[in-house]
């Protein structure tokens, strides 16, 4: 993938196909390490799920044959000289304790650490597509924190839906004045 919030995007879609109610988007930048993580509340992965979840020949898809998704951002990590991991709970054998947890992490000072993206467009995107599901986005750097959670969102607006575009409208706004300092 060509930046890293298409990656935050494509972990996050499977955390709602998962039947996730909550899931977190959380970046964290300290000096040239950048690490990224997804975590979420749905129904988790087995342990045979788990073990083959990096492999790009396996998938739990129908649609086809590969999953691409956690195997090229292990890669776009490593390459960097970071790491990814995966840790899940299946919700059988954890039943009150259940989600996944995808950590990756980037040597941002390495000439093979891709953009970070269009971060705004992205959580814009999954809310959009997804008005019932809970995100919770936190973007940190050493100069900005970039926060937005849909729960809150819900409290002031009540009945009116996230996908309305005026309230879309008024989140990219909300998120590209956070990351411009306003």
């Amino acid at each position: 993938m060509k930046d890293l919030s298409l990656n935050l995007l494509d972990i996050a879609e499977n955390s709602v196909k998962a039947e996730a109610t909550l899931t977190q988007l959380l970046l964290t930048q300290e000096g040239d390490i950048l690490t990224f993580q997804v975590v979420d509340d749905g129904r988790g992965m087995t342990e045979e799920v788990l073990k083959g979840v990096v492999d790009p020949f396996y998938t739990t898809r129908t649609t086809r044959k590969v999953g691409l998704g956690l195997p090229l951002l292990r890669m776009a990590a490593e390459q960097t000289g970071g790491r990814m991991e995966v840790e899940s709970r299946h919700r059988d054998a954890h039943p009150d304790n259940h989600g996944t947890v995808v950590t990756a992490v980037f040597h941002t000072d390495h000439i093979d650490c891709p953009p970070v993206g269009d971060l705004v467009a992205t959580v814009t995107t999954l809310i959009q597509g997804h008005p019932d599901t809970d995100f919770y986005f936190r973007h940190t750097t050493d100069t900005v924190q970039v926060e937005l959670d849909t729960r809150q969102l819900r409290e002031i607006l009540g009945e009116v839906s996230l996908a309305e575009f005026e309230v879309l409208q008024w989140i990219s706004g909300y998120l590209t004045d956070q990351y411009n300092g306003q």
